[in-house]
C-alpha cells in the first residue's frame, strides 16, 4: 500500500475519536463506541427506573431478619410513637391531669370544681365551679395549682387557670320575661 491512503485499523483505539496515526476510526470501532454509548444509557435508564421503583415501594426497604419501621409493636409502643410524631404530648399529658383532677387538687375542691378545657395555644386551663364561693376559693389557690400542674406536666405547660362561675338554669324566653332582665344570670354569677 504505497498509494498514501491509510489501510484497515488493527485492534483499535476506544476511544471513539481519531486513530493514534491521524486517521477515522473503521466500522468495528465505530460499533464499539455505539455499543459502549448505549450501554450507558440504558444503564442510566436502569437506574431512574430503579430508584422510581423504590420510592414505590417505601424507599427500597425488605423484610427481613433486622427490625424495621414496618415491624409489629406493642399498643403502647404505638400510641406513644403516634403521639410524638403528631406533637401531642402536651394536651395527652393535660388530659392525664384532668383524669388525675382530684388527686391533685384533693377531694374537697374536686368534688365542686371540675376542669373543662385546656388551650393549648394560651396555655389555660379552664375549671367550672358549681358554687360562686367554691371559685372564690380556686381563685385563690390558683397561683398554687398552677405551680403543681407545671411540676406535673413540665414548666411553662399550664399558664393560667380561668375560673367560670356556676351556669343558672338554661334561659326561657316567653311572654312573661321582663323587659331588660337577664332572667336567671341576674341571680347566678
Amino acid at each position: 500500500m504505497s498509494t498514501g491512503e491509510p489501510g484497515p485499523p488493527t485492534g483499535g483505539d476506544r476511544s471513539g475519536g481519531k486513530q493514534p496515526g491521524g486517521t477515522e476510526p473503521s466500522g468495528v470501532d465505530l460499533a464499539r463506541v455505539a455499543l459502549r454509548a448505549a450501554k450507558e444509557q440504558a444503564r442510566a435508564r436502569g437506574d431512574a427506573a430503579r430508584q422510581k421503583k423504590q420510592a414505590r415501594r417505601g424507599g427500597g426497604l425488605r423484610s427481613g431478619a433486622r427490625a424495621d419501621g414496618r415491624d409489629p409493636m406493642a399498643l403502647g409502643a404505638a400510641i406513644n410513637r403516634l403521639l410524638t410524631e403528631r406533637g401531642w404530648e402536651t394536651p395527652a399529658a393535660v388530659g392525664g391531669v384532668m383524669g388525675r383532677w382530684p388527686q391533685i387538687v384533693g377531694a374537697d375542691l374536686a368534688n365542686h370544681c371540675v376542669p373543662q378545657r385546656y388551650d393549648e395555644d394560651e396555655r389555660v386551663l379552664t375549671v367550672q365551679c358549681d358554687s360562686t364561693a367554691w371559685a372564690t376559693q380556686l381563685r385563690v389557690l390558683a397561683p398554687t395549682l398552677v405551680a403543681r400542674l407545671n411540676e406535673d406536666l413540665g414548666h411553662g405547660t399550664v399558664r393560667m387557670i380561668k375560673v367560670l362561675n356556676p351556669g343558672g338554669p338554661a334561659r326561657r324566653y316567653g311572654p312573661l320575661r321582663a323587659p331588660g332582665s337577664t332572667g336567671p344570670g341576674d341571680t347566678y354569677g
